[in-house]
């Protein structure tokens, strides 16, 4: 009797979630990440309640909301400081079963490593799909040496200083010269590999690239002002800010820009900030004053230019950003890949004989056929997981992207127009200004009973639930 193998490329929250929920399932894990050490790439990350509830999975969701700072009002605002519109965080509960919580990266990779046994993540890692796999074989994945350096993971730049993570360093192995066997062998591959995947192009090598979606984003995190502020997103001409807390007495800032892709500043980021926002409404210079340039992100934003065929080819499913980039304007980009790999764990828990669906750590063994491929219904699986996912998260890239649109507006007179808009929502209350997460936020994972029918998986599409709200 031996564990079912399960190989994750790709050490970011799509991939380490993926990684815990296949292990509460009874998987043998192995994660890839090529950073030399796991540093989250990015500031801040909202996960929004259909997050929330897909993490319970894993008995981490009550963890996730503790981390709530949000207790108040805030609301959408013009560089003057006028408001546009305003809503609470009771507002959002009662709508969507709990508020967002924006909570700090590092914090969620520590949570997601304690779910972990040691040695699970391997760094310095580069995974490829040298064979996807079929029914009657495994999928094989070399692994070298990663070239990049710390905090470099496909789609993204790095944390800095104290924001790496730091909890449960035993489920992660360093780096080491030789350390790495020529090819893992496994019944599935889960790949998380960031929004320009390598896996992807494997898999789908005539499908189209991401393409950019008109603007760059810039992120860091940095102590509370002294004078007191709301948390806000406002929005001038072309340009995108927003201020909010963390749990940890900390504030993270993003900021967007309509600029050409591949662009850098001439002098520093922080410089080129304040250029563009440093005559905004406080705390905006407050927070720009206390920013080190060498503590900003800055990444061009992509997202899907076309849903993909399917999630999945053989026994390597694709989650996250590998599978449906997406903008960052309903904070819903990390919560999908929650939603995907929780789906695919619990999808796949019954696929193979005595599974368990939903069970403890330490399940029950499986069985895994000559030459290590499992006589079970795992690749069935996957395609249940394609069908249950695809249609949900590129209705999100598109409500996402409408958005992001809207955003990189700059002609005065249509952002007049845009203003007036927002200011006669806001009159009929903050509860349609909310609106838009609709379908999306109310999500819950399917129960465990639900893996025993995976042709037919409403309670996860999505779809028939936004066409009859909206």
């Amino acid at each position: 009797m031996t564990q079912p193998r399960a190989v994750v490329i790709g050490g970011g929250i799509g991939g380490l979630t993926a990684a815990a929920a296949l292990h509460r399932h009874g998987w043998s894990v192995t994660v890839l990440e090529r950073s030399a050490a796991l540093e989250p790439v990015g500031a801040g990350i909202a996960l929004a309640p259909n997050a929330q509830r897909a993490l319970d999975v894993i008995d981490a969701g009550d963890a996730v909301r503790a981390m709530s700072a949000w207790q108040a009002g805030g609301g959408l605002r013009l560089p003057g400081g006028r408001w546009l519109s305003r809503t609470t965080s009771d507002a959002a509960a009662e709508r969507f079963g709990g508020p967002v919580v924006i909570a700090h990266r590092a914090a969620l990779v520590d949570l997601l490593l304690s779910r972990l046994p040691a040695g699970s993540v391997r760094t310095g890692a580069a995974g490829e799909i040298t064979d996807p796999g079929a029914p009657d074989r495994p999928a094989r994945v070399t692994v070298t040496a990663a070239e990049a350096g710390p905090g470099v993971r496909s789609g993204g730049g790095g944390s800095t200083g104290p924001d790496r993570a730091s909890a449960a360093p035993d489920a992660v192995v360093p780096p080491a010269g030789g350390a790495y066997p020529a090819t893992l062998d496994a019944e599935l591959v889960v790949a998380a590999d960031g929004i320009h995947s390598a896996a992807r192009r494997t898999l789908f090598p005539a499908a189209p690239a991401p393409r950019y979606a008109g603007f760059t984003a810039w992120r860091f995190v940095v102590p509370e002002p002294e004078q007191p502020f709301e948390p806000h997103e406002t929005w001038g001409r072309g340009l995108v800010w927003g201020t909010v807390p963390l749990h940890d007495g900390r504030v993270y800032v993003f900021a967007t820009a309509a600029v050409p892709a591949g662009g850098r500043a001439a002098d520093d980021e922080r410089a080129e900030l304040l250029r563009r926002f440093g005559g905004w409404h406080h705390p905006v210079p407050a927070l720009l004053a206390a920013v080190r340039p060498g503590d900003i992100l800055r990444n061009d934003v992509y997202a899907a230019a076309a849903a993909l065929p399917a999630y999945h080819r053989g026994r390597v499913a694709l989650v996250g950003d590998a599978a449906h980039p997406m903008t960052p304007n309903l904070g819903q980009g990390g919560c999908q890949a929650v939603e995907d790999a929780v789906v695919l764990a619990l999808l796949t828990a019954r696929a193979t004989p005595d599974g368990p669906a939903g069970g403890p750590v330490g399940g029950p063994a499986r069985t895994a056929a000559p030459g290590g491929a499992a006589p079970d219904g795992t690749v069935h699986a996957l395609a249940a997981y394609t069908e249950a996912r695809l249609d949900r998260t590129m209705e999100v890239v598109r409500r996402s992207g409408r958005i992001g649109r809207l955003t990189t507006w700059s002609s005065a007179p249509v952002c007049a127009l845009r203003t007036a808009l927002f200011a006669a929502v806001n009159k009929l209350g903050s509860q349609v200004a909310l609106r838009s997460l609709d379908g999306i936020a109310d999500w819950s994972p399917p129960s465990p009973p639900y893996a025993d029918r995976p042709r037919n998986p409403p309670a996860v599409r999505g779809r028939r639930d936004v066409q009859d709200r909206e």
